[in-house]
């Protein structure tokens, strides 16, 4: 073996360790990328020596090298973030480069990007620095819309609004589809030069600044125009200043900050002189600079920073990469329970379950393994049931979050065959209070029971009425009238049915009560006196018919006191459902016809209101208008 194949195989054979396999080649897209992306790497081990900043939505093909050529001489990775909170995390890409892998260390894949802002990084130990970060915008679809540029005039101005000295224009521009292709300005009638920095105007006198921008549909947006005067004064200052950031903390072995980092940005300018310095945590808002930065937050954070001076000039974004960690170095806790059915001999019948359960009182649990019978390690994610016949060992682990890990756990425990083919006995008991004839009397409660002697009982099952099969779970109360048919059966844990069992049973209504009327008025219909009012006389309930209850045979001092009684009974026999109000108009018209008590007078009707008609128009009439509001 060449001493090159030996390093690309050692390597191989330590990244594979840590979840990374050297790339082969991508399958090729179904259609041509909308794009080439390339990322290169050397030596260094704190940062590419070249990425992209932007790029366009679609199918995208990347490019890794990390070759002789480009003066490499160890691995790297191409990593994209899918966890840190601000980035895009739907492209899963870990592409592993050596300079003397099969490909030389040129490798490619594609993917396909959407818009939004990808992170980038390097998972090699001790490579961490290597990071980065670019920007998607939507190339889809037919762009016809323009971009949106806007400027921005900065610098030290005296009282009359004029700058002193100098001026700078800061031209700003987006475009959401196609993204922005380049910025223009023209200052002072002159020619169309690309923006690609503030422009500083020195020169003392009266500017117009006009600008636009372009897309890469070739949309070109309404021309901008901005004027302002520059009076002389100091030598004008057109250099940004110099900010530089340092990240303090202590260190755990991999070189992540444990439970705090502290961020210091110290700016200076030899010119104007600094005027502000901002920054920002991963994707929070610009906050200007007062002191040390704090962040305790556990995570990979980035810490973007900028400088202006006093002449307006405004330094590169920088930008500081690091990562915090719980300090916690307690390892965490985990436990296993195994359950099932045993026999006599403490062996789990036919199957058995392991649970595991992990706690950590610091960073939290990260993860939780176990191993079966020596094989490999495996996530644990849920309960394990096996059914092999035979002696087990499960052993666990469980990590946290700082990377604490567990003492190994073991559970040993033995499967035998299961034996039993033996259904469940199930049986019922209908209870309530029974009448003479064996019909429950206004409701029966259904308690069924089961039991088995072998695996156990699992459940117990129902059926009322030809309905669907119902678990049962509490005694079932049955009100409805009338004959009822029960189905059940039970179930074992092993599986065995027992065969259906069943009956039927009657529930009726409770009897009626004493007769409170012995001797009733049996009359077909309501008569009051000689008046009869075509209403059946009918049973109100305990015995007594209608007309039992209404007294036409008192002294009453005049029909209208007996029309009076009558209306109040025939209300309560409204309110208790056993009239309609049409029947009690025509039971109230018969009071009034009857003539009991002497006669009266109404009331003239209300207006649209007619006198219900008699059906019985044989017996002389005593009043001459409708009764009303009955």
């Amino acid at each position: 073996m060449s001493p090159r194949t030996l390093v690309v195989a050692l390597v191989a054979a330590t990244l594979a360790l840590a979840g990374l396999v050297l790339p082969g080649s991508s399958a090729p897209a179904s259609a041509a990328p909308v794009q080439t992306l390339e990322w290169t790497a050397g030596d260094s081990t704190d940062h590419y020596l070249s990425a992209p900043s932007t790029a366009v939505a679609g199918e995208t093909t990347i490019v890794f090298k990390n070759t002789e050529e480009l003066g490499s001489t160890m691995s790297h990775t191409l990593t994209f973030d899918t966890s840190t909170p601000g980035y895009n995390h739907d492209v899963n890409l870990n592409i592993l480069a050596n300079p003397y892998d099969d490909k030389n260390g040129v490798h490619q894949a594609t993917v396909t990007l959407t818009p939004g802002k990808y992170r980038y990084y390097c998972t090699i130990q001790g490579h961490t620095k290597m990071m980065g970060e670019f920007v998607v915008t939507d190339g889809g679809g037919a762009d016809t819309t323009p971009p949106t540029v806007t400027a921005n005039v900065t610098g030290t101005k005296d009282t009359a609004g004029n700058y002193v000295g100098s001026a700078t224009v800061n031209l700003s521009a987006s475009d959401s589809q196609s993204g922005v292709d380049k910025v223009e300005y023209q200052l002072d009638g002159g020619a169309w030069t690309a923006y690609t920095a503030p422009v500083a105007v020195t020169a003392a006198g009266a500017h117009m600044v006009h600008y636009r921008a372009t897309d890469k549909a070739g949309n070109v947006s309404p021309e901008g125009m901005s004027s302002f005067t520059v009076v002389t004064g100091q030598p004008g200052d057109t250099t940004p200043p110099t900010v530089t950031s340092e990240v303090t903390g202590t260190k755990d072995g991999a070189g992540n900050y444990l439970d705090t980092a502290t961020v210091k940005l110290t700016a200076t300018d030899a010119g104007s002189g600094v005027d502000k310095v901002e920054y920002k945590v991963d994707e929070g808002a610009w906050t200007a600079y007062t002191a040390p930065v704090a962040v305790t937050a556990p995570g990979m954070h980035m810490v973007h920073y900028r400088a202006s001076d006093k002449a307006g000039n405004v330094s590169p974004e920088g930008m500081a990469h690091f990562t915090i960690v719980s300090s916690d170095t307690t390892a965490p806790t985990v436990t296993s329970e195994v359950t099932g059915t045993k026999d006599t001999a403490g062996n789990y019948v036919g199957k058995a379950t392991v649970t595991l359960t992990a706690t950590d009182a610091g960073s939290g649990v990260g993860k939780v393994e176990y191993n079966l019978n020596g094989g490999p390690w495996l996530t644990y994610s849920a309960p394990l049931a096996l059914t092999v016949v035979g002696a087990h060992t499960v052993k666990y682990r469980a990590t946290d979050k700082a990377g604490n890990v567990s003492a190994e756990g073991t559970a040993t425990f033995t499967i035998v065959e299961g034996d039993d083919s033996t259904a469940p006995v199930v049986s019922v008991v209908v209870s309530g209070d029974l009448d003479g004839s064996w019909s429950y009397i206004e409701d029966a409660t259904i308690n069924l029971t089961a039991t088995d002697t072998g695996s156990g009982v699992d459940k117990i099952e129902y059926q009322l009425d030809g309905g669907a099969w119902t678990v049962y779970t509490a005694p079932v109360k049955v009100t409805a009238l009338g004959t009822h048919t029960l189905t059940y059966r039970a179930s074992d844990k092993a599986g065995n049915v027992s065969a259906e069992q069943g009956g039927s049973f009657t529930i009726v209504a409770a009897p009626p009560g004493p007769d409170a009327c012995p001797d009733s008025d049996l009359r077909d219909t309501v008569i009051l006196g000689t008046a009869d009012s075509q209403v059946e006389n009918r049973d109100t309930g305990d015995g007594c018919t209608i007309n039992d209850v209404i007294d036409d045979e008192s002294d009453y001092s005049s029909n209208e006191q007996f029309v009076t009684y009558v209306r109040a009974v025939t209300q309560e026999l409204l309110d208790g459902g056993i009239i309609s109000s049409d029947e009690r108009n025509l039971i109230v018209t018969a009071a009034i016809d009857s003539g009991i008590g002497g006669t009266t007078t109404e009331p003239e009707p209300e207006p649209g209101k007619k006198k219900p008609e008699t059906k019985n128009p044989g017996m002389k009439k005593t009043v001459k208008t409708p009764i009303r509001d009955v």
